[in-house]
């Protein structure tokens, strides 16, 4: 199993969080997840500036293509497109590698 984290950025840091907040995420997640992506299970923690993301993939043949990083990515933007509630409090996920983290 791999274990992606990843985050997004709210639209105005320090606002509060909504009670259901990381549910609606999650339920995000799920109702957008494909069979290719091999979400087995989420989780999510809202926070001041950000809400936090771990995801579990399952694990494939690393010459697969994309990699567990890139279908985390491929589920979050899918959902925060689709999601009123992840469009409205957070900005779209940033692609991987652009904050100079790397798949390990």
């Amino acid at each position: 199993m791999d274990i992606v984290y990843a985050s997004l950025k709210r639209r105005h840091p320090g606002t509060g969080a909504e009670a259901s907040e990381a549910a609606e995420a999650v339920d995000a997640l799920w109702a957008h997840a494909k069979p290719a992506d091999g979400l087995q299970h989420a989780s999510a923690q809202p926070a001041l500036d950000r809400i936090d993301l771990l995801l579990y993939l399952l694990s494939r043949d690393p010459s697969d293509l994309p990699d567990a990083v890139g279908r985390a990515h491929s589920l979050v933007s899918r959902s925060h497109r689709t999601s009123p509630l992840l469009r409205r409090c957070y900005l779209p996920p940033e692609p991987p590698g652009a904050t100079g983290h790397t798949a390990r």
